[in-house]
């Protein structure tokens, strides 16, 4: 690779880590890029934030294709994770810790794959308080680490499937082909409800995006090996 390669634009495929922001990756990568190919400045975007506590796939952009962002950031999602049951979080995550504990007695294995049923094709979601997103100029979990009510309006997503893979007590592992802009963490937090109990998003990771696959993803290190190559 060169540097008008990366200029003229580039699709990198990076299997975020655990404890990573997608902000942190991409100003990585970014740097690493520059100190390779001695390049002042390059354009590096992301197209769809992971959360930290998330990991999977993070499609990056580079150059040119950073205008393709937009595009990428629009199509089809897919994750595995797992939920536990009879516990919530204000996060609806293993961000913060429980604040409310609930009974799972009447919770059947039947009853959670019959329930998966209620969350499939567009549904109103609202996202976690605990999010990047922005109200009055502020992000939302500013208002929140800072104990402050904000009022959130729900929004439009679609679920196109739901599976849940295996179940082991509370702790239910899932699959979700969703739209963008879907929460997995107010999806784990609605489930729980719609069970009548609780539930929290205790695993995440991002599988597809699109045509673009976690299986052809590189770990940060790993991308940053090829560069040095």
């Amino acid at each position: 690779m060169t540097a008008e390669e990366f200029q003229a634009g580039q699709v990198l495929l990076i299997d975020k880590p655990l404890n990573w922001t997608s902000f942190q990756a991409v100003n990585k990568l970014r740097w690493e890029i520059r100190q390779a190919f001695n390049i002042k400045k390059i354009k590096v975007g992301h197209a769809g934030t992971l959360d930290p506590l998330a990991t999977g796939l993070l499609v990056i952009c580079t150059g040119k294709m950073t205008k393709q962002i937009n595009i990428f950031q629009g199509q089809i999602k897919e994750y595995t994770g797992t939920i536990v049951l009879g516990a919530t979080t204000p996060s609806f995550d293993l961000e913060t810790e429980i604040n409310e504990t609930f009974s799972t007695e009447h919770i059947t294995n039947d009853l959670i794959h019959e329930t998966t049923k209620q969350f499939i094709g567009e549904i109103d979601q609202f996202p976690p308080v605990f999010s990047a997103i922005k109200k009055e100029g502020k992000r939302l979990y500013e208002f929140a680490r800072a104990g402050e009510a904000v009022d959130i309006k729900s929004r439009k997503v679609t679920i196109e499937a739901f599976e849940i893979t295996n179940i082991d007590s509370n702790t239910v592992d899932f699959r979700v082909v969703c739209s963008k802009g879907t929460y997995i963490r107010s999806l784990a937090n609605d489930f729980g409800k719609a069970l009548k109990s609780g539930g929290h998003l205790s695993v995440l990771r991002r599988t597809k995006i699109g045509d673009f696959n976690v299986d052809d993803a590189l770990s940060i290190e790993a991308y940053i090996d090829t560069l040095k190559a």
